[in-house]
C-alpha cells in the first residue's frame, strides 16, 4: 500500500490549532507513512503501522493522539470521570526516544492545552509523581518506570483511550515484551491500540493479534524503492584493521560536506574510548552510553542537537531515540549483530527526505556475520573492501581532502564543545552516579590508590591511638600484689631465698 499524492496537514480532521503548530516548525506536507495513518487512526481504528526508520512515523501516532485527548481549557474536560488522569498511554523502549517523542508531540501541542508527561527511569521519581498529581493528559515512557509508578498508585491507567507501543521490534530485543502486556493488561479493553515498528518479528506480530482488535496493516513504502534501507542513504562498507580503525574515521571526519556525525560502537566502552580519542584529536564529541548517568546522557543529546558537538559516539541502545534530520553521516566502527541492528543504526540519518551516508567498518573475525547481513538485506556489497587510513579510495568515496591527517587543524575546531552544554540535576540514581564521579580524578578514574592510602592512614591512626594509651598506662605504679609461696607444704618466706 503506497501513497503518492501531495497533501497537507489541513486536508486531514485535525484540529486548527494542531496545524497551525506544525506550520510554525515548517512542517505542512506528510509522509507516505502519516497520511496513510491519520485517516485511518482519526476514525478509532487499531493500527500496525510498518515504515522504514527515519520515515516520520511519530507524528504519525502523535498527531491522532493529541487531536482526541482533551485538555483542561477544552469544553468536557470537567466531565470526564476523572479530569487529569492520563487519557493516552504512549510506550517507547528507551529512555531517550521517551524525550524524543515527548518533544515532538509538545511542538505539535504547542497551541492546544493538553499536557505531556514523560515518565522514564534514570531521573528522581519526585518530579514525575509531581506531574502526575498535577495532571497529566498524554503519558510517554519506557516500560519499567511506567509500572513502577503504576504499582505506587501514583499513575492510573484507568481513564486511558489510546495505547501506543513504538518501535516494538526494539522492545522484543530489550525483553520488554512482558512488561509491555502487563501495561496492556491494566488498561480498558475498550480502547484503541496502535503498534508502530521497522520490523514486524513474530512474537510482536503475535502481541498485536491478542491485544488489537481487527488491526488495519499499514506498510508505507516508495514504488520506486524496493530495498530495505532507504534509497537516500548511501551505504559503503569497508574491511579495516582495529590498530588503524581510529586514523581511518578521525580522516574521514574531515571529509567535504560532513555535518552532524553518529558512530555506533559495539560495546559501552568502546564507545567511551573513542569519544576520548577524537576530543584528543581536536574533534568536537561525546560519548553516548548505558554507563552515563541520565543527565549525562541528555547534555550529550542536547550538545548534538545544538551543534555544540557535532560527533556521536554511541551504542545501539543509547541511541534508538536520536532523532536529529542533519545527521549526514553514520559510521559502524564494528559490525552490527544483525540486520535489524543495522536498519536502524544507518536510518539515524537520510531522515526527513535527506541524502545520508553510512560507512561500516568490519573486522576480519566479523567478514561472516556482514555477509549474512548483506544477504538478508539485499545490500549489493557483500564483500567488504580491504581499506586503511591512507586508502586511496577511501578519499575519494568519501571526498576527503588531499593530505588530510588523524587531527583536525586548529583553525577548524570551531564547536564549543560538550562542556559548553549545561548538565541537569535529575537527583535519583543519576544524582547518585554524579557523587560517585566527585571522587574521580581529572582523567576520570577511580581514585582508588588515594582511598587505600587514607584507610592505612587510618588504621595508623588507630594504632597510635593504642600505643600512645598503653605507654600512658605504662607510666602509672603498678599495683603490688601479695604471694604465698609454699615449698613442701610450708610456708616460705619472701625475703629468703629458701635452701636450694
Amino acid at each position: 500500500m503506497t501513497n503518492t499524492n501531495q497533501e497537507s496537514f489541513a486536508d486531514f480532521d485535525l484540529r486548527p490549532e494542531i496545524v497551525a503548530a506544525l506550520a510554525d516548525q515548517g512542517i505542512e506536507s506528510p509522509f507516505p507513512i502519516q497520511s496513510m495513518t491519520l485517516p485511518i487512526a482519526l476514525d478509532n481504528h487499531d493500527i500496525i503501522g510498518q515504515a522504514k526508520t527515519g520515515t516520520g512515523k511519530t507524528l504519525g501516532f502523535g498527531l491522532p493522539v493529541l487531536n482526541k485527548v482533551l485538555g483542561p481549557k477544552d469544553d468536557g474536560y470537567q466531565d470526564l470521570p476523572i479530569p487529569g488522569a492520563p487519557q493516552a498511554l504512549i510506550v517507547a523502549p528507551t529512555r531517550e526516544l521517551a524525550v524524543q517523542v515527548s518533544k515532538d508531540l509538545e511542538g505539535a501541542a504547542k497551541h492546544i492545552s493538553a499536557r505531556i508527561g514523560s515518565i522514564y527511569g534514570g531521573r528522581a521519581y519526585e518530579p514525575q509523581i509531581d506531574d502526575l498529581k498535577k495532571g497529566v493528559d498524554v503519558v510517554v515512557g519506557t516500560p519499567g518506570r511506567l509500572i513502577d509508578l503504576m504499582k505506587q498508585n501514583h499513575l492510573d491507567l484507568s481513564q486511558i483511550r489510546t495505547v501506543v507501543l513504538d518501535e516494538a521490534d526494539e522492545m522484543l530485543d530489550l525483553g520488554f515484551l512482558p512488561d509491555v502486556e502487563t501495561l496492556l493488561e491494566a488498561v480498558p479493553e475498550q480502547r484503541q491500540t496502535m503498534l508502530f515498528s521497522a520490523t514486524m518479528p513474530g512474537a510482536v506480530i503475535t502481541m498485536a493479534r491478542r491485544y488489537m482488535v481487527q488491526p488495519t496493516h499499514i506498510s508505507a513504502s516508495d514504488p520506486e524503492d524496493d530495498s530495505l534501507v532507504k534509497r537516500d542513504i548511501r551505504q559503503l562498507v569497508y574491511r579495516a584493521h582495529h590498530m588503524d580503525k581510529d586514523e581511518l574515521i578521525a580522516r574521514s571526519l574531515q571529509a567535504r560536506g560532513r555535518g552532524l556525525t553518529i558512530i555506533f560502537t559495539r560495546t559501552k566502552r568502546t564507545a567511551a574510548r573513542l569519544a576520548e580519542e577524537l576530543e584528543r584529536r581536536g574533534f568536537a564529541a561525546g560519548a553516548l552510553h548505558g554507563d552515563l548517568g541520565q543527565g549525562a546522557r541528555e547534555q550529550a543529546l542536547r550538545a548534538f542537537r545544538n551543534g555544540k558537538i557535532d560527533v556521536l559516539v554511541a551504542t545501539d541502545v543509547a541511541a534508538r531515540g536520536i532523532d536529529v534530520d542533519d545527521v549526514t553521516h553514520v559510521f559502524n566502527f564494528q559490525a552490527p549483530e544483525d540486520e535489524n541492528t543495522y536498519l536502524h543504526r544507518v536510518g539515524r540519518t537520510g531522515r526527513a527526505g535527506q541524502k545520508g551516508i553510512a560507512v561500516t567498518l568490519v573486522d576480519w573475525e566479523d567478514v561472516t556475520r556482514w555477509r549474512l547481513i548483506a544477504q538478508a538485506l539485499e545490500i549489493e556489497q557483500v564483500e567488504p573492501v580491504e581499506t586503511y587510513s591512507a586508502s586511496p579510495h577511501l578519499y575519494e568515496d568519501l571526498d576527503i581532502p588531499e593530505g588530510t591527517k588523524g587531527r583536525l587543524p586548529k583553525s577548524q575546531r570551531t564547536r564549543a564543545g560538550l562542556d559548553a552544554e549545561q548538565q541537569e540535576e535529575l537527583g535519583g540514581p543519576d544524582q547518585k552516579r554524579r557523587g560517585k564521579q566527585r571522587g574521580r580524578g581529572r582523567d576520570g578514574q577511580s581514585r582508588g590508590r588515594g582511598q587505600g592510602r587514607q584507610r592505612q592512614r587510618t588504621r595508623s591512626n588507630r594504632s597510635e591511638k593504642s600505643q600512645e594509651s598503653t605507654s600512658k598506662s605504662e607510666q602509672k605504679p603498678r599495683r603490688q600484689r601479695t604471694r604465698t609461696r609454699r615449698k613442701n607444704g610450708q610456708v616460705v618466706d619472701r625475703g629468703s631465698k629458701g635452701d636450694a
